[in-house]
């Protein structure tokens, strides 16, 4: 990246923590907080978060308070509560979380829990795991007193007895898919979340990017940090939010790294993937980026008092 893409020290900046990537200096953001999200569904995500930081709160209560938003709302159905089910009628979970630190932790397959963000938190800060998974998964929430909830609503059960008629293969790209959420607090420490039920009317027991580092979510505090949306299968493929993070730390700018690791998914499929994955990215000077394959893809930023949608066209044009 050529050096004037960076912040220029002044008298002033020279007083500002810095972070070097690839032998160049880069100021942490002064505009802090600012918080990057997918979706439409990241708008009211980014309120909570914002409120949460405004109450004192980090980086990482931010980005859980924004994700639980999303797995309370009912009307989303591709996440938490209200979630459609697997083929066999499951609402099924997956979520992670990362902080400025490198912990991580995540939960993959819960069911009956509604805020799987909360659980993959507790299983970071109280275990020496990363990861549970399943029926393990569930009685670690329960012990940690977590409740028990019936999560198919009748509105999301209505639809899978309509999608039982001819058993349609569904794509994310048609149900959406995941709530993932980057946050920087004042102090310029990164954090991040990702939250979903999955690909609707999935084959039971399956897993996607969202609840794993490096695919769904991954963050170095003094790189930046980046998270998923999409095909999971074939962000795993490639680790792709770790790919992000790591093309930024050799230099790239969070919108060059985004296109970058997409472009190696265009070039193993031919040139026309047949699905969407995209990906959003935050630098440590508060930087953001963001791109998807096809179609278009949709992000909320807050940053500098204001809190809007973008919406973005895919690196292919049909």
């Amino acid at each position: 990246m050529k050096r004037r893409d960076f912040f220029k020290a002044s008298a002033i900046g020279l007083t500002i923590p810095s972070t070097i990537i690839k032998g160049q200096k880069i100021n942490i953001s002064k505009n802090n907080p600012v918080i990057l999200s997918t979706w439409n569904f990241g708008l009211n995500a980014n309120i909570e978060a914002l409120k949460e930081l405004k109450n004192g709160g980090n980086a990482m209560d931010a980005a859980e308070k924004g994700a639980m938003h999303a797995e309370s709302d009912v009307e989303n159905t591709s996440v938490g509560f209200g979630g459609l089910p697997d083929e066999k009628g499951k609402v099924t979970l997956d979520a992670c979380v990362m902080d400025r630190s490198g912990n991580a932790g995540s939960v993959a397959f819960l069911q009956n829990i509604k805020h799987p963000v909360s659980v993959a938190r507790k299983v970071m800060e109280e275990t020496k795991h990363v990861m549970l998974v399943g029926e393990g998964a569930n009685q670690f929430a329960i012990k940690n007193g977590f409740k028990e909830k019936k999560l198919l609503t009748k509105k999301s059960k209505n639809e899978w007895k309509k999608w039982l008629q001819n058993r349609r293969e569904m794509t994310p790209h048609e149900t959406h898919d995941t709530l993932s959420i980057l946050v920087q607090d004042k102090k310029g420490d990164l954090a991040g979340a990702c939250t979903t039920s999955g690909w609707a009317y999935k084959m039971h027991g399956r897993v996607g990017d969202s609840p794993i580092i490096g695919a769904g979510l991954f963050l170095d505090n003094e790189v930046g940090s980046a998270a998923a949306t999409g095909l999971g299968e074939e962000v795993l493929k490639t680790t792709g939010s770790f790919l992000v993070v790591e093309l930024m730390r050799q230099g790239r700018s969070p919108q060059e790294a985004c296109e970058e690791a997409l472009k190696r998914v265009i070039k193993r499929h031919n040139g026309n993937p047949d699905f969407q994955i995209g990906y959003i990215a935050l630098r440590k000077d508060g930087e953001i980026g963001s791109a998807c394959l096809k179609w278009s893809f949709e992000y909320a930023l807050a940053k500098n008092g204001s809190n809007k949608l973008y919406k973005i066209n895919g690196l292919i044009q049909s």
